[in-house]
């Protein structure tokens, strides 16, 4: 009488276990340390139980622990932001050209910022209605250099922030950072206001006459656009070339000059440069054509 069932159960589909069960069944014996953890990980990544997106991203996750938040911040010098005492017709044009969403406002010296200006608050400025620039500001949060970006994530999730700034042991003023600067950490660039909408737009050249680049255009491409003569025999791509002249992986706003031309990062995480914005040297801008 229990023979139907029995082969009923027989019959039943062997469950396929996900990627994270093998994960966890192959972690099972218990690294010592982060090291052989992250052995561990590659050693996954190479059995196929990991993609390469989760491999990045688990390590991502491994070093935002590790990491504090002067070494993702914007510098003071790389900062746009706006005086509180100019009109909106005055800076309405900087926020066009910057295109971010959200800029710290200063009074008087740039060290003390008063609040956060929402782009999408100048909308009432073109509605007509009555606008001051003080009234449209929201709290401006405060925190130190040496804050975990880990613990800055939890604060910017639980008090819904999106932008800190940054200051240094003496309280001025030394860079800011955005809740994208450290989700970027962990699941690499998003796109944004320096990213191009356009694959082929690889090159674009602003109002000032400097370029802003995506680092993986082909050296060969840069010279064309540029008239420069970098060598593409060891370097393919113009983020490589940025990479060797550094001798490692610069972070968004270090800067370095070579073959006539200057190279700002705009753009790059932990593991390789995105964008970069580049003019001629002072020196040949002003050479005759």
């Amino acid at each position: 009488m229990d023979l139907p069932s029995s082969r009923a159960a027989n019959k039943t589909p062997h469950h396929k276990p996900s990627w994270l069960e093998r994960l966890t069944a192959f972690l099972l014996r218990e690294p010592e340390d982060r090291e052989e953890l992250v052995e561990l990980l590659h050693s996954a990544f190479e059995r196929h139980l990991l993609d390469a997106d989760a491999l990045a991203m688990i390590e991502g996750v491994l070093q935002v622990g590790d990491l504090q938040v002067r070494d993702v911040m914007i510098p003071r010098s790389q900062m746009d932001i706006i005086n509180v005492a100019d009109e909106p017709k005055t800076f309405i044009p900087f926020v066009i050209e910057t295109a971010h969403s959200r800029f710290p406002v200063f009074d008087g010296a740039k060290d003390n910022i008063i609040g956060i200006l929402l782009a999408k608050d100048l909308l009432r400025y073109y509605a007509g209605e009555e606008f001051d620039v003080r009234d449209m500001l929201r709290p401006a949060v405060f925190i130190p250099e040496s804050k975990r970006l880990n613990v800055l994530l939890k604060e910017f999730r639980a008090n819904r922030n999106h932008m800190a700034i940054v200051v240094d042991e003496y309280g001025g003023v030394a860079g800011l950072v955005t809740i994208e600067d450290v989700v970027e950490q962990i699941v690499g660039d998003i796109e944004d206001e320096y990213d191009f909408d356009e694959t082929e737009d690889n090159i674009i050249q602003d109002r000032q006459g400097r370029w802003r680049v995506k680092a993986i255009t082909p050296v060969d491409d840069l010279n064309q656009a540029l008239g420069s003569q970098y060598a593409d025999d060891e370097m393919d791509t113009v983020g490589g070339l940025v990479i060797a002249e550094f001798g490692r992986v610069p972070k968004r706003g270090d800067a370095v000059s070579f073959g006539g031309f200057h190279f700002q990062v705009l753009r790059a995480d932990s593991r390789r440069i995105h964008s970069l914005l580049i003019e001629r040297e002072a020196a040949q801008a002003t050479e005759p054509a």
